[in-house]
């Protein structure tokens, strides 16, 4: 490290004003999204750092009739916006709500037919429509407002921001301006970064959630599907990068970031930076960060100039590399105090600090004598501490040992950083700073069993630590002390029976006040089930949804093997006992018992008949007691041998069934709305399906489906079509000319699609190896 020049000196920080909190959020729209998922999904978002999730409120999804609105989910799961909240509120989430159109991608932009005009006051108002009449929106925002009132934060709920609505109901407006982040801008790490440095406001980001619209609104002809970065089977696609280095970098930087201010902006030592090139600095007493963004197409290398807000002194921070199309966000005289981003750093003094890092820091750790960092790293790089000791080391660099450079006369520490191998970068960095008087350890502890006691170990270095010790639980959670010798404790951790699943939870050890150790558990079902042959809808060839409750074929005469999945989450050894129950259907074996070990999985197979004459969908259930009670929803497709079976069920929980045909080899799915659309037509071994994302034959407004043997017949607007699937072969006759349906012969591994159009009123569409 250099010293800079006089003329760079800067005056010194100092404290600023209290600002209103930077809020990340995600937008979340819940009625675009099978709620049996939304659990997943919201966790997801928790667990990789979000913390706020933003969601409008259609009014005309939500009115069914003038002045009936459909708060709960009676008219279709996905209007159960009172369930919804209760899911935010359980996995630990803020609710950013927006009460009042306009709706973005939405039909009408959320205003019911017959109201004209977008929100009043809107930004996005359209000057072409006259405001909303009070009048009109009375009845939705005393509707609405009787659901959200009990549930802000300043009731104990969830809900942090309102939008568009009356002071009376206690949550304020969100933090001003409102940046949108798009989740699959290639420059959204670049953008968002900008956004940060900012130190105020709000970032949104946009489009990480697969859309799937409800049949029937559909916001653009044509797009039922809007692909985000997640999707609707959980997959992330390579678009969530910048969310999560965001969402990791304000897991800390989150709560000091109203107290940096900007300074002048850093430049290269050698001059200026090249065109694409963007740096700001923010400095505070505590800590100081430089955001760099490089938007060209080189990669950048240089030494900077920076201001050391905790010296007031201008430093060179050397050899800072950034890749073409990286950000990142370089500590700067970042104090190694509670102050600033290492709440349990209690046993350093106010001078020891990190002084420069160039790579992205995320987080400081210190417990039983080692201090750990973690960093996203692109490039190889390197931290440079200011310490009062010599740390007596070992030094551990992406869980290897590695030496590190140490100056007597500076008392400064070189680590080095190696470039992060993930597709995040991450990578943590360790180094002992002193042998501990006193430690405490969690015992390979990982998980936690929902609704049930676990036992929680730990080891102390001394009978009189673990004395001296205090369990800290999160909220919720009770804990009760079994001695198991002088130097170790077990806890029997009582977790809730709500707690969300997946969920992870921080535990921690202290004695004296002073942090020992630190444990991050996962909550988990204590058994998982997964019916293997359970049919997902497809929607083209990339993107699955599986139907809940899970659904297979069965072959009625001759029987079917369903296999069972089952993962013991325990840390023991657990006995289930299943037993399947279904009217008209027929188990063998009917109950049956199985031994898994610990954190385990294992497969049982379960034979199904179907009583004769029966066909078409039936339920059963999976009763499971033992190491578990659970009572498991399922369902079955009795299809006879060489038979086509016309069923119906509302496959992506929207509210409107879907009517399917079914046969032994191929399984075709059309819309009860949208026209009768034609969603999917799969070669059932192979899971493959020959439609587009979007379908074919789709339309406006809803049609009467009628089953008919192996045939299914839509009833619409002036036409009628009958549209029949035998063994692999789909036939669509219609009254008048068909549609064009895009579709072309193909081949997808060793199946082909062949089409044929006898008449302009009749097409065949044929499967087959």
């Amino acid at each position: 490290m250099l010293l800079a020049p006089l003329g760079l000196l800067q005056p010194a920080p100092t404290a600023p004003p209290a600002q209103a909190e930077f809020v990340q959020a995600v937008e979340f729209p819940y009625y675009l999204y099978p709620p049996a998922h939304w659990e997943r999904e919201l966790v997801w978002l928790k667990t990789i750092g979000i913390r706020t999730v933003v969601f409008s409120i259609p009014w005309n999804w939500h009115q069914v009739a003038p002045g009936d609105f459909d708060f709960t989910g009676r008219t279709s799961p996905r209007r159960d916006l009172v369930g919804f909240i209760k899911m935010l509120r359980r996995v630990g989430l803020r609710g950013w709500a927006r009460m009042m159109p306009p709706v973005d991608a939405w039909p009408n932009r959320g205003v019911p037919p017959g109201v004209p005009g977008a929100s009043p006051g809107s930004p996005e108002g359209r000057p072409d429509r006259a405001p909303i009449p009070y009048t009109a929106m009375q009845p939705w925002q005393k509707a609405l407002g009787r659901v959200l009132a009990s549930q802000t934060v300043s009731h104990g709920g969830p809900i942090a921001y309102i939008e568009g609505a009356s002071p009376s109901l206690g949550a304020p407006l969100p933090p001003l301006p409102i940046f949108k982040i798009a989740g699959d801008d290639p420059d959204a790490l670049v953008h968002s970064r900008s956004a940060l440095a900012m130190q105020r406001g709000s970032m949104v980001w946009t489009g990480i959630e697969d859309a799937l619209y409800p049949e029937g609104w559909a916001a653009a002809p044509g797009v039922f599907l809007r692909k985000g970065a997640v999707g609707l089977a959980g997959d992330e696609r390579g678009a969530t990068g910048a969310l999560r280095r965001d969402a990791a970098l304000l897991r800390a930087w989150g709560s000091i970031l109203g107290r940096l201010q900007p300074a002048v902006r850093p430049k290269p030592v050698a001059g200026k930076f090249p065109d694409g090139v963007t740096a700001v600095e923010l400095v505070s007493l505590d800590a100081s960060a430089i955001s760099i963004g490089n938007r060209s197409h080189q990669p950048f290398q240089g030494d900077i100039n920076a201001l050391d807000g905790t010296t007031r002194r201008a430093i060179v921070i050397p050899a800072v590399r950034v890749p073409a199309g990286e950000s990142l966000w370089l500590p700067v005289g970042v104090s190694l105090s509670p102050k600033a981003l290492c709440r349990e750093c209690s046993n350093f003094s106010a001078v020891e600090r990190i002084v420069y890092a160039t790579a992205e820091l995320y987080s400081i750790e210190y417990e039983n004598g080692i201090l750990a960092m973690e960093f996203s790293a692109p490039e190889a790089g390197e931290a440079v501490l200011q310490l009062e000791r010599r740390p007596v080391g070992p030094y551990l660099a992406a869980g290897r040992p590695q030496e590190f450079e140490w100056d007597d006369k500076t008392l400064r520490a070189r680590l080095p950083i190696p470039r992060g191998a993930a597709a995040d970068h991450r990578v943590r960095i360790a180094i002992a700073m002193e042998e501990p008087e006193i430690s405490a350890f969690f015992n390979d502890s990982t998980r936690l069993i929902a609704g049930a006691k676990n036992i929680v170990s730990t080891t102390y270095s001394s009978p009189e630590v673990a004395a001296r010790s205090r369990l800290r639980l999160p909220e919720g959670f009770t804990a009760s002390p079994i001695v198991k010798s002088p130097n170790e404790i077990d806890y029997e951790v009582a977790v809730p029976a709500d707690a969300a699943l997946g969920d992870y939870v921080d535990f921690a050890l202290e004695a004296d006040g002073i942090a020992l150790g630190r444990a991050r558990l996962q909550i988990l079902h204590p058994l998982s089930v997964r019916l293997m042959q359970a049919i997902n809808i497809h929607f083209g060839q990339h993107t699955e949804l599986t139907p809940d409750p899970p659904t297979a074929p069965v072959e009625p005469k001759a029987g079917t093997n369903l296999e069972l999945s089952l993962r013991n989450n325990w840390p023991a050894i657990q006995t289930y006992h299943l037993e399947a129950v279904g009217e008209g259907l027929e188990f063998l074996p009917a109950k049956t018992e199985i031994t898994i070990g610990a954190a385990d999985e294992r497969q049982v197979e379960v034979r199904v008949f179907g009583a004769q004459g029966i066909s078409g969908l039936r339920d059963w259930h999976l009763k499971v007691t033992g190491g578990a009670t659970l009572d498991l929803p399922m369902r079955v497709i009795i299809t006879p041998r060489g038979q086509t079976v016309a069923w119906s069920a509302d496959l992506d929980s929207d509210g409107s069934p879907e009517w399917i045909l079914e046969s032994p080899k191929a399984r075709a799915v059309f819309s009860s709305r949208d026209g009768g659309r034609w969603m999917e037509f799969t070669w059932k071994d192979g899971h493959i399906n020959f439609l587009p994302e979007q379908g074919v034959f789709a339309g406006a407004g809803a049609v009467e489906v009628h089953p008919n043997g192996d045939a299914l017949e839509f009833t619409g607007a002036g036409w009628t079509r009958t549209v029949r699937l035998s063994d692999a072969a789909l036939t669509v006759d219609q009254s008048s000319a068909l549609p064009p349906d895009g579709l072309a012969p193909a081949k997808q591994a060793n199946i082909s699609l062949t089409i044929g159009h006898p008449t302009a009123t009749r097409a065949i569409y044929s499967l087959g190896q």
